[in-house]
């Protein structure tokens, strides 16, 4: 269960809060140092997953240690920060990325709707706002709709999640619940707020949720990514590349001894990528047939 320390104590205590009050502290962990507020989960949520999607990656939902750093003494910065992973995490220790599915934006993007790499357009994200990626880490491109549901105290007023610079992120609306006005929200999606100095939202239209980060943020180019699994040479799973047109019928199957399936249709034919955890720790045996591979049937142990 998350427990606030003495450290930074408004902050690191606004932080556990949002957490616990959401009713996610069972499963997510929340220790502050003299610095920071190091969110941990495994990054995999028990919502609904992948469901929805027809642009698939070919890549699949699996657990991972993932610690957020989130800074407890917020200072906004003189330019938006971007980059091509995580900007902040959800109250449910998911971690939270930008609309795209293209690398890093420059600050020349930030200002123009990058259509053709936008995730919800076309047809990336499942029906609760996220994917795996890369790393066949499960993680949110816009808001958390099926997160948001499950939370113990949702409502306009609930934070649901923070950036790595230390501000919160809200839902569509402003924490009174009246509707936020058009120009209001700045290019990285957000606002001043009276209580935490600024704060994010998310929105209906693009981009959607945290595109960029407006404050300060310590050792920015080491904050956290999720590494792709590695086979028993050490050597990174090669990535999943998406079906042409995109694929049908696709299905995200969960058992209660840890194996799950995804099974999709494309062109009339049955492809699939199962897996169940191995006996090693942190390790999973696969069994696939994907479209990337042609077909063929591929077995192998793969960890994080």
């Amino acid at each position: 269960m998350a427990k606030p320390t003495a450290a930074h104590d408004n902050h690191c205590v606004a932080i556990t809060t949002s957490i616990a009050e959401a009713g996610f502290d069972d499963s997510v962990t929340v220790n502050c140092t003299d610095d920071h507020a190091i969110i941990s989960s495994d990054i995999y949520p028990d919502h609904e997953l992948m469901t929805g999607i027809v642009g698939t990656n070919e890549q699949v939902p699996v657990p991972a240690e993932y610690s957020a750093p989130i800074q407890l003494e917020p200072e906004l910065g003189n330019a938006p920060l971007t980059r091509d992973a995580a900007l902040g995490v959800a109250v449910n220790g998911v971690p939270i990325y930008d609309y795209t599915a293209a690398g890093e934006m420059t600050e020349a993007d930030l200002a123009h709707h990058q259509a053709q790499h936008d995730t919800y357009q076309t047809g990336q994200l499942d029906i609760c706002g996220g994917h795996a990626g890369r790393g066949d880490d499960y993680h949110y491109h816009m808001a958390p709709t099926c997160m948001i549901e499950q939370m113990s105290n949702r409502g306009p007023a609930a934070i649901i999640g923070w950036a790595f610079d230390g501000y919160p992120i809200y839902g569509d609306t402003n924490p009174d619940g009246s509707e936020i006005a058009e120009g209001d929200l700045d290019v990285c999606n957000g606002q001043p707020d009276e209580t935490f100095g600024y704060r994010y939202h998310t929105s209906p239209d693009a981009p959607y949720i945290v595109q960029c980060l407006i404050g300060q943020v310590a050792e920015f180019d080491r904050l956290p990514r999720v590494l792709p699994l590695q086979d028993a040479a050490g050597r990174a799973v090669s990535p999943g590349r998406p079906p042409r047109g995109g694929v049908d019928k696709l299905v995200f199957t969960q058992n209660e001894d840890g194996s799950r399936s995804m099974d999709y249709a494309y062109r009339g034919e049955s492809y699939y990528i199962r897996y169940a955890p191995s006996h090693d720790p942190g390790c999973y045996d696969f069994t696939t047939r994907t479209v990337t591979n042609g077909g063929e049937v591929v077995s192998g142990k793969f960890c994080r």
